[in-house]
């Protein structure tokens, strides 16, 4: 897909996102729900409470929501929302407007999914992401989703490395499974992988 030309250089802007969201330009997009987390849900003993923050199109909500969970996406792009709330359907009033460094959920958060947000992020964006985790995140909750590991300096997607994805967690955070993405899309073949960790006490 060639990139059409945009105005919005900032990934920190809204108008960013709306952007290519208006353009119909989001290499980073599936249309759907990944595997490791159709088997995250699957396996899972209860439903959990789960924030998607940087939601976009936010398929995986319909398919939480569908599953018994009680989740809610945000994206602080009103293109992204207005896209993820069609996703969503019948669960278009989970998507919300709002900034994940703002955004205060209605209740604790058990399960924070990960999912192209932090590699849309700046690299220097990264401790305010890592510390909002933390903040959010009770002892024994879950961040998992997908991480996606590389070393180019253009983005976004922005990629990190594995030494900089611990430094960020491990203070307080154990990692409890590590697996490869056997479904990427172009964007992120052979550079990601799922991944939980736990937040410690």
């Amino acid at each position: 897909m060639t990139a059409p030309v945009f105005h919005q250089r900032d990934p920190l802007d809204p108008a960013f996102w709306d952007e290519r969201f208006a353009r119909q330009f989001t290499p980073w997009d599936m249309g759907g729900v990944p595997q490791a987390l159709r088997q995250f849900v699957a396996a899972a003993p209860a439903p959990l409470s789960t924030l998607i923050p940087g939601c976009g199109a936010a398929y995986e909500l319909a398919f939480l929501a569908e599953a018994g969970w009680d989740a809610t996406a945000i994206d602080f792009s009103p293109v992204a929302v207005a896209a993820g709330k069609v996703a969503a359907g019948p669960w278009a009033q989970r998507v919300l407007e709002a900034d994940f460094f703002a955004y205060t959920p209605a209740q604790p958060v058990q399960l924070m999914y990960e999912r192209a947000f932090l590699c849309a992020m700046p690299r220097a964006m990264w401790p305010r992401v890592a510390a909002r985790w933390t903040e959010l995140l009770a002892p024994g909750a879950l961040l998992a989703g997908y991480f996606f590991f590389d070393e180019s300096p253009k983005g976004p997607p922005f990629g990190i490395s594995r030494a900089v994805l611990e430094g960020l967690l491990e203070e307080n955070f154990d990692c409890v499974d590590d697996q490869p993405v056997g479904d990427s899309i172009a964007v992120f073949a052979g550079r990601e992988r799922w991944m939980v960790w736990r937040r410690r006490a």
